[in-house]
């Protein structure tokens, strides 16, 4: 197992949930916590808890994001607009590791940042080598033409285990994906319950 993959599954066991929804999810096996300690009765969690295992879920879910890049995105979360928690979560959908993700270019989003970093994907015809690029609305997101007939690529775009959501428009046959419109949160095609506006008491504190 390569060190990405075994810290992908850490994440899931660690919260105890299948974030991602993904077949070979250890959670899928066994739903208690990692180590020797992982099958205790656990008491009731407290608010910090309770909202520090939302951060954690959230930050976890878009491939580990680093704390200093996460408190980034609550504070912008806050200086727009409208509902914060709907804010922050239109912020991470819109990274570009996020929307190569849900184009299903690749198979998670792990290797939607390494996918970016090492060159192959284009938004708006330059090359963008950066995974927290911020995508606007109308960018077209597309895979470098040498790298279309990559075996991962053609396997991703196959995966049956997720959709790709309606405020995304993709073409697998150009490679290409639009964004559309910034989603709400019911509007993401999450396979858990994520609460973002747990995560904004959490840094409100």
């Amino acid at each position: 197992m390569t060190k990405r993959i075994d810290a992908k599954h850490k994440i899931d066991r660690r919260l105890g949930q299948n974030i991602w929804g993904r077949p070979k999810s250890p959670v899928n096996r066994r739903e208690y916590g990692p180590g020797q300690h992982g099958q205790r009765r656990k008491g009731k969690m407290s608010d910090f808890g309770t909202q520090l295992r939302a951060k954690q879920k959230v930050k976890g879910y878009y491939g580990n994001i680093s704390e200093k890049q996460f408190r980034r995105y609550y504070q912008e979360a806050i200086r727009l607009k409208g509902d914060s928690g709907e804010n922050l979560i239109g912020l991470l959908e819109r990274r570009l590791d996020a929307v190569v993700y849900r184009a299903k270019f690749v198979a998670t989003v792990f290797a939607a940042r390494q996918f970016i970093n090492h060159g192959h994907v284009k938004v708006n015809g330059r090359r963008v080598n950066i995974g927290s690029y911020q995508v606007k609305i109308g960018d077209v997101i597309e895979v470098k033409e040498a790298s279309r007939e990559l075996a991962f690529v053609l396997e991703a775009t196959q995966l049956a285990e997720r959709d790709t959501p309606d405020y995304i428009e993709v073409d697998h046959k150009k490679m290409s994906a639009k964004l559309v419109r910034i989603p709400a949160l019911t509007d993401v095609p999450y396979p858990v319950q994520m609460e973002p506006s747990l995560v904004i008491e959490f840094y409100s504190r």
